[in-house]
């Protein structure tokens, strides 16, 4: 018999028991973890480094880095936010770091810190740890919760599910009334088979980039024309800086892309047209004129060997050879044409992208236990008393940076507190 059993070992599982023990020093708290090994999301995050959180202190500008939940989170940001997790570990001796693109990590650039920091501060306060305690059911048993793993049931007043993207626990979630929304990938890469970017990987740019209406790009045909074309509306925008991989493209830009898009890129069945302008501060017209100029002033030079924009030198190859411009062809040689299709080419390539790739081990899910059904205030279910969620279980994701991590350590923390002065 336990007073809270909180069900996931991750980085909002730790989080919640911890502060629940911390309020609520005699409560009796275990936390289930299905594998061997706990915080294993954690281990992986940022490369190994663990982008804890981010550096945004602006409740209402935090929000706006998540495609689902940006106006529910707002709320739980201005009573919990990133300064309150960076107070939290950094008070426990794991000093922290903010860096240039305001993503946060252990100043050890090491997430053993943090799993460290999590496990023994559970150890610490009692707090009972299950390894291999796969929960195959959980049941309202009058005021009780039983939680049965392969061979024993246990008990509880109240039930925290910080399991993520479990879609047996959505199953039994349904079937207890709480309506799913069906879960969908978000965080991923594109890949793009292309002669303009294979052989380049690692090369990164600050690109704008946008996925255009569907019928736009229903031939095979890359259309680069776009003057006589009428300019529709683009389905998705983004803008930021873009990596060039083995299998296509990926870096910010693209995953701003696929996490705002999740919903329709798996619509379109991740087959879809990406535009990509490589010099935003340019329009095609505006860099058409620049190039004229650069033609007037450097007439001998090779179009090839001209630095003309701040762009990558290979990447830059690329696109002039795409452009269907010779290797030692000199500027004082290019007629009208050519100039419009490397203008062309420099801010509005457009790529065929042929379906997607997990980013790293980070894989992000759009869709679970719908927010209407969720009090914000303390994460607690509407429809199932004593019942609440913390991270991705719930149909909340984000960009990459560290915000899928704040809103499980937010959503953590308030169901926490609730439980806690229950207690």
């Amino acid at each position: 018999m336990f007073d809270v059993i909180i069900v996931g070992g991750g980085a909002a599982g730790f989080y919640a028991g911890i502060h629940i023990a911390e309020r609520a020093p005699h409560a009796k708290i275990a936390i289930f973890e299905r594998g061997k090994t706990v915080l294993s999301k954690v281990k992986v995050s940022g490369g190994g480094r663990c982008n804890v959180t981010h550096g945004e202190f602006s409740p209402r500008e935090l929000s706006t880095n998540y495609p689902r939940g940006e106006r529910e989170l707002l709320g739980p940001f201005h009573n919990y936010a990133p300064m309150d997790v960076m107070a939290f570990f950094e008070e426990r001796g794991v000093p922290l770091k903010i860096e240039e693109d305001g993503r946060v990590f252990p100043q050890s650039d090491s997430s053993q810190s943090i799993i460290d920091c999590l496990v023994g501060e559970a150890e610490r306060l009692g707090i009972t740890i299950l390894r291999n305690s796969s929960v195959k059911q959980f049941e309202k048993n009058g005021e009780e919760w039983q939680v049965t793993t392969m061979n024993k049931h246990y008990h509880a007043k109240k039930l925290l599910l910080t399991t993520g993207s479990n879609p047996k626990i959505w199953e039994q979630l349904k079937a207890m009334g709480h309506t799913i929304v069906s879960p969908v990938p978000s965080l991923f890469t594109f890949n793009i088979n292309d002669e303009r970017i294979n052989g380049i990987q690692g090369i990164s740019a600050y690109v704008s980039a946008e996925i255009p209406p569907k019928r736009t790009f229903s031939s095979d045909k890359v259309q680069l024309n776009l003057k006589s074309a009428k300019k529709e509306e683009p389905v998705l925008q983004s803008e930021g800086p873009l990596l060039v991989t083995h299998w296509g493209l990926s870096g910010p830009a693209i995953l701003k892309l696929s996490a705002w898009g999740a919903n329709i890129l798996n619509k379109y069945n991740y087959a879809f047209r990406l535009n990509i302008n490589w010099t935003p501060e340019y329009t095609t017209a505006s860099m058409e004129r620049l190039l004229r100029k650069i033609k007037e002033v450097e007439p001998k030079k090779t179009v090839l060997r001209t630095h003309a924009v701040e762009l990558p030198r290979r990447l830059w190859a690329k696109l002039v050879h795409a452009a269907r411009i010779k290797k030692d062809e000199k500027w004082a040689d290019l007629t009208k044409e050519k100039l419009q299709n490397l203008a062309e080419q420099l801010t509005a390539s457009s790529f065929k992208v042929e379906g997607k790739s997990t980013f790293k081990e980070e894989f992000v899910t759009a869709g679970g236990v719908d927010l209407k059904e969720v009090d914000f205030r303390t994460f607690e279910s509407k429809i199932i008393p004593n019942l609440y969620f913390a991270g991705e279980i719930i149909n909340v994701d984000a960009i990459t940076g560290g915000f899928n991590f704040q809103n499980a350590w937010t959503g953590a923390y308030l169901a926490a507190q609730a439980i806690a002065s229950s207690e």
